[in-house]
């Protein structure tokens, strides 16, 4: 088997094979052996012609549908042999059986690209730092707890540890009611900090068949353009209940806790911790996210089309997978495409990007590597580790192991800023009032 690889352009190759006909005779003769089975010829039954006959009468058709199979194969044996690295589908651009005599075929494959990657050392990025505060965890204590208030019926609103039943009427401009705006028996915890801030301030001392009035503002963009709607609004109290918390027994700190505590001070710790972790991951997440945007924008380049297309293609089979299996119904596939599409580009680029900084660095993930990560695994869960090294194999582990390990250089040598949330939202926030 004779090989050629032509560079065609930056990112495309062409593979140009030629066999002899005696290094296909074992796939050609399969091919006669599996026609066979299916092949009726007058005086014989089906499957029991002699191949001699079936050869003379349908060789030629049969040799050349089993070429177009053969050639498939033997590119894929060549990719494996020539480590080559196709990115998309692979299209055969020509092929010449002659029976007899030899097989030749040419395949054309999209392949990244090589790029002078630059400035992506010293890089300067905010890292966002959140603080666990005591009123979140009590926050929390709140939520799981919910499923366990209970309700005392009251005279009046003393506070915000209460909940309302009220019937609202819209008012007009002059504060007369507008007809067919009326709800009934709408139920408000004054708890909820979603609740309208008026609506607390106004309920307050209010009694039972009282009525207070708000306003609700509603505010929307059009384009660029923010709108403010300002609707009015009379409630009138039908119920008052006071929200008894539950008493934070041993039974119920485990139930909330999975039992992970069996103290109000066990379960504080948990929580916190808990916070902290998510708060951490998140902070790592963004950090990463805005690390690798200014990685890919210092080196902007159009990636292979064909690559992008693969790429877009997996996402929304995924998206469409995953709303099969939550029997989601109405799944709008072009808006599920529409969204993707710049996703795909952006993903397509950073993962150029990556392995040209992971050559350029000389970042590598050895076999030895693997092989220790398999060991590990394989103690924990019990699979072999010969399983899970080709389990690795199959699902691209060593790459993805590459990616941590650039990500980590990168972060490495990056400039990192670290920013309170806090100072974060003040600044969106005085951003947003100028």
């Amino acid at each position: 088997m004779d090989i050629k690889v032509n560079q065609l352009q930056e990112s495309m190759q062409e593979v140009e094979v030629f066999l002899t006909y005696d290094e296909i005779l074992p796939e050609i003769n399969k091919a006669y052996e599996e026609e066979k089975k299916t092949i009726s010829i007058d005086g014989f039954r089906k499957g029991k012609a002699p191949i001699g006959m079936i050869k003379k009468l349908y060789g030629e058709a049969i040799e050349y549908k089993a070429s177009e199979k053969i050639a498939n194969k033997k590119f894929w044996d060549v990719v494996d042999k020539e480590n080559l690295k196709p990115i998309s589908t692979p299209q055969m651009v020509d092929i010449d059986f002659v029976q007899n005599s030899k097989l030749s075929f040419k395949v054309k494959y999209e392949i990244k690209p090589k790029l002078k990657v630059k400035d992506y050392k010293g890089i300067s990025v905010e890292k966002t730092v959140f603080t666990t505060k005591d009123d979140d965890v009590e926050k929390e204590i709140a939520f799981l707890t919910k499923p366990y208030l209970t309700f005392e019926q009251a005279d009046s609103v003393e506070n915000n540890n209460f909940r309302i039943t009220v019937n609202l009427q819209r008012m007009d401009s002059h504060n007369i009611p507008m007809i067919g705006h009326r709800s009934e028996n709408m139920l408000i915890d004054l708890s909820d900090e979603k609740v309208n801030p008026q609506i607390k301030e106004n309920a307050i001392g209010k009694k039972t068949g009282e009525a207070f009035k708000f306003i609700f503002v509603d505010e929307h963009h059009h384009g660029e353009e923010l709108h403010k709607e300002e609707y009015n609004y009379e409630a009138e109290i039908t119920k008052i209940e006071k929200i008894i918390p539950p008493l934070l027994s041993e039974e119920l700190i485990k139930k909330i806790s999975g039992n992970k505590a069996s103290t109000e001070q066990e379960l504080k710790a948990y929580l916190k911790k808990n916070i902290e972790d998510y708060y951490s991951k998140q902070t790592e997440e963004m950090l990463t996210n805005n690390l690798l945007g200014k990685v890919v924008n210092n080196n902007n380049f159009t990636p292979p089309a064909g690559y992008v297309n693969s790429l877009h293609t997996r996402m929304v089979e995924l998206e469409k997978e995953n709303s099969k299996r939550y029997k989601q119904k109405n799944f709008d596939e072009k808006a599920v495409s529409d969204y993707y599409k710049p996703r795909a580009e952006w993903n397509a680029k950073w993962q150029i990007v990556l392995e040209n900084i992971a050559e350029e660095e000389n970042i590598k993930v050895e076999d030895i590597e693997l092989e220790e990560f398999a060991k590990q695994e394989s103690e924990s869960t019990g699979i072999s580790t010969a399983k899970l090294l080709k389990y690795y194999k199959d699902t691209n582990r060593a790459e993805m192991l590459l990616e941590e390990k650039v990500i980590k250089f990168l972060k490495d040598n990056a400039l990192i800023q670290e920013i309170s949330a806090e100072e974060k939202i003040k600044e969106k926030k005085d951003k947003s009032h100028e």
